[in-house]
């Protein structure tokens, strides 16, 4: 085929007489590319921002909780309440080899941290240095809780984001600094900023984080743990150990193994699963509303142009006669295809970027975006790739239909 200036020129020459039929068929393929792109980029930032709920908590975690019991087992009845304890979390961790880390947590609600004049409403939250493993923390100023903390029950904590802006709304690094919760006493030593909307026992940016030593002595709670977090092993599913974990602890505590309400599990890393897979099955069901959108509107193209095509039997019959040659007819009317198809998509994906932008404006707080909805690069060049191949597949029935055009037949019409 060839398409050379002067070909170009006659295809854009005939576009433009045919002005409302182009518009008309290049709507159907602006309309497909703009839903394509509107859909894929806000998929790409509601993923995102379901994401940011999970952001800092580790993926494969259990979490274990008491509940009164619902079956009889050797001579108790049902109903009686237990408490977990440090055995269980020394047992867990010593007889399933699968599990990786194992953090008691004790906590406390309904507290007020003090500061001079300054206070604000909190909670406690008591845990072992290895916490940080599953409920990672983003620290603005300072470390997180240590071993020798721990060990040496140390007089320190890590508050909150919302603590800090209570206590501190001056800013500066307040580690050094001393408040007052319950009474007690206790050294800042960091600010945790952590922004995840998943938390243990407890809002993040509302809690006083200290060592689990501490928090033991101060409120006497003996050998009683509120939760139990434990992670699995690299490549092991947490599912599996479930059952082993509630075994282990329910032998320890006189409780039929298989009351699973008497021993709550909250899997969070079948959670997790559940949210990738949905937001699969959205791209999934983007990209195929998106495409047959994009199709329907190439369909009507090719429609259309085949219309075109008949309406110009005389004109095609004539070129025809003075010598234009079956290659140059099946290259203008495919050249005119693919620009109506791209030139159309090309709109659609400009708009869709335009909306997308607009979007990210509005989810700009204080200058941090909360979510990227901007499609890449690459999703803009792959349509513009799709909307070739589908303008030649547009053009290639009218163009054979043209090609069969003889010229005293095209004589014999007019």
């Amino acid at each position: 085929m060839r398409f050379d200036r002067d070909s170009f020129a006659e295809v854009m020459d005939s576009i433009t007489r045919n002005r409302s039929r182009s518009l008309l068929t290049g709507f159907g393929v602006f309309w497909g590319v703009f839903m394509l792109i509107l859909l894929a980029g806000g998929g790409k930032g509601l993923k995102q921002l379901m994401e940011k709920n999970f952001e800092g908590f580790a993926t494969n975690t259990c979490l274990a909780f008491a509940e009164n019991t619902t079956k009889p087992y050797k001579g108790f009845k049902k109903g009686r309440s237990w408490d977990m304890t440090y055995t269980d979390a020394s047992r867990v961790k010593a007889l399933v080899p699968e599990v990786d880390v194992v953090s008691p947590i004790v906590s406390f609600w309904g507290k007020t941290a003090e500061l001079g004049e300054f206070t604000a409403s909190c909670s406690i939250k008591g845990v072992y240095s290895n916490y940080s493993s599953i409920e990672s923390p983003q620290l603005a100023y300072g470390r997180y809780i240590n071993d020798m903390d721990v060990s040496a029950e140390r007089k320190v904590c890590v508050i909150g984001k919302k603590i800090y802006n209570n206590l501190f709304p001056q800013g500066g690094d307040p580690c050094g600094e001393t408040i007052r919760v319950d009474g007690m006493y206790y050294t800042v030593v960091g600010v945790d900023f952590n922004n995840g909307n998943i938390s243990i026992n407890g809002s993040a940016d509302e809690t006083v984080t200290m060592p689990i030593s501490l928090v033991r002595r101060a409120y006497n709670t003996g050998e009683v743990i509120d939760l139990l977090c434990f992670t699995a092993q690299e490549g092991v599913t947490v599912s599996d150990i479930v059952p082993r974990v509630r075994e282990i602890i329910a032998r320890q505590h006189f409780i039929d193994p298989s009351d699973e309400r008497a021993i709550e599990m909250m899997n969070t890393q079948l959670i997790f699963g559940i949210v990738d897979s949905l937001f699969k099955g959205i791209n999934f069901l983007i990209w195929l509303i998106g495409l047959g959108t994009i199709l329907a509107g190439a369909i009507g193209v090719s429609n259309i142009m085949m219309v075109s095509v008949r309406e110009r039997t005389v004109e095609i019959g004539i070129r025809r006669a003075i010598g234009a040659t079956p290659g140059m007819i099946l290259s203008q009317i495919i050249s005119e295809s693919i620009i109506l198809t791209l030139a159309s998509g090309l709109a659609g994906i400009v708009f869709g970027v335009g909306v997308l932008s607009v979007v990210e404006l509005a989810m700009t707080t204080d200058g941090i975006l909360k979510a990227e909805f901007q499609v890449g690069f690459s999703m803009a060049l792959l349509s513009a790739m799709l909307l070739t191949v589908l303008g030649v597949l547009a053009g290639l029935a009218p163009s054979l239909r043209a090609m069969e055009i003889k010229p005293v037949d095209a004589m014999r019409d007019e």
